[in-house]
């Protein structure tokens, strides 16, 4: 399906957000003014974007993983209100009370960051059931790893929304590791496999392939939209960085990274694909540069200027009241 020039320049943007944010904040930890741990997304945007630009705000739903800054900006989290959490500040998404591994948005259908492993499907399963319930044709979507995978909340739930036929895309991201060990070596057979062993249709693509993941997503949205049950999707990538910042990455061959960042570039790829077909220039995307660069320099510089949060607010937001 050919994308119009306005979808594919929302689709460049969301990816060049997701990955200035993701060097800046690398920049920052380095500088020591970022609190905390980060897991950042770099060389896996065309994923979140490719599934999360054919979703709406007030009826589909995202769970999370520990590193899950680039599923909020392709979800529509505001970037600033984003960089204000991870500095755990006052006017943060959550108050400053999440920080980098528990951003969350429900008003943009965003269930969360997550930092316990598998903990996005089950959490999902529960959205697509009120959506099958209420009918309102929403869609959920949980963001699994491939150490994710090898987890029996995963499983129990691609069986739940398999027997109860839900409207759920179970994304799984396969970026060659689970934190330092390669999926080689704990993960046994196919994921693709795994998800029709459920009876659950499934594919396998390009993580690096905006286009790829995109055509997956639109034809496991249809369905699942329909009323046709679950979907999954392999999409194999590679994270351009450390499980973690100050990872030192021993598990890699030398040279990995810097060869995955010429030959795996998801946006070099998407870049070289329309400028080829004549769909966008390439002043097209310098200027959505600029502009990104602009509004990250903004967020950081507003982040690190935002109070932080009042005392009081440890009391808030513990439990919730049901009228």
């Amino acid at each position: 399906m050919q994308l119009s020039r306005d979808q594919l320049l929302s689709a460049y943007r969301r990816m060049r957000t997701i990955r200035e944010f993701e060097e800046r904040l690398n920049v920052e930890f380095q500088a020591g003014t970022v609190p905390g741990f980060l897991h950042l997304y770099s060389g896996q945007e065309a994923i979140a974007v490719g599934i999360c630009e054919q979703l709406e705000d007030a009826r589909d739903y995202i769970g999370s993983t520990h590193r899950g800054h680039g599923h909020c900006i392709a979800k529509g989290v505001d970037v600033k209100g984003m960089m204000k959490e991870i500095y755990c500040k006052k006017h943060g998404v959550c108050g400053g009370k999440g920080g980098s591994m528990h951003i969350a948005d429900l008003d943009k259908g965003m269930l969360g960051a997550n930092a316990i492993v598998g903990g996005a499907p089950p959490l999902a399963i529960g959205a697509a059931l009120t959506a099958k319930t209420l009918k309102p044709g929403g869609v959920a979507v949980p963001f699994i790893g491939d150490g994710a995978a090898n987890q029996g909340t995963v499983a129990e739930a691609m069986n739940m929304a398999s027997v109860l036929k839900l409207p759920v895309v179970f994304m799984f991201e396969n970026n060659g590791y689970a934190e330092f060990t390669a999926a080689s070596y704990a993960t046994a057979g196919s994921i693709e496999a795994r998800a029709k062993a459920y009876d659950i249709p499934a594919v396998t693509v390009d993580g690096a392939d905006f286009f790829a993941v995109h055509e997956a997503a639109r034809e496991a949205i249809a369905r699942a939209r329909a009323g046709e049950g679950p979907s999954a999707i392999e999409a194999k990538a590679y994270r351009f960085w450390g499980h973690f910042q100050g990872d030192p990455q021993r598990y890699r061959a030398p040279n990995e990274t810097k060869d995955l960042r010429e030959a795996k570039d998801c946006l070099k790829h998407f870049r070289s694909r329309v400028t080829e077909a004549a769909l966008l220039e390439d002043a097209d995307m310098d200027a959505i540069d600029e502009e990104v660069l602009a509004l990250i320099e903004e967020a950081v510089a507003e982040a690190k200027a935002d109070p932080e949060p009042d005392a009081q607010s440890l009391y808030e937001d513990v439990y919730v009241a049901y009228n």
